[in-house]
């Protein structure tokens, strides 16, 4: 079974610790075998890339690297704070992610099972 991830792609999430502590992104991508995230512009590595046909160029490229989802905080976007998750269960049945700072819904979470 897959661990659960406080964050989805497209929130935005402040870096709690590391290099790029304190730098806000948006998160690419999830991956939660491994409770790993893609945060934008966070954790660059420097890769080298050889020529896979004659018209390609190789090079030295700079690309994002996964960071654990436990050095990231959710933004509010509605108070433009970081904070925990937490969960909510809305009038019809529907569970909500809301910010525990401002009590306002962050997004309702859809369970596809």
């Amino acid at each position: 079974m897959a661990n659960k991830v406080h964050v989805k792609k497209g929130d935005t999430v402040l870096v709690l610790s590391g290099k790029d502590r304190d730098k806000k992104g948006k998160v690419l991508k999830v991956i939660p075998e491994d409770s790993m995230v893609l945060v934008e512009g966070v954790n660059m590595t420097t890769k080298h890339v050889k020529p896979k046909s004659r018209y390609q160029q190789g090079g030295i490229i700079h690309q994002e690297s996964p960071i654990n989802s436990a050095k990231v905080m959710l933004v509010c976007e509605r108070c433009g704070k970081p904070t925990k998750v937490a969960k909510q269960i809305l009038e019809g049945g529907q569970k909500a992610r809301a910010c525990k700072k401002c009590n306002e819904v962050i997004d309702i979470v859809n369970e596809g099972k």
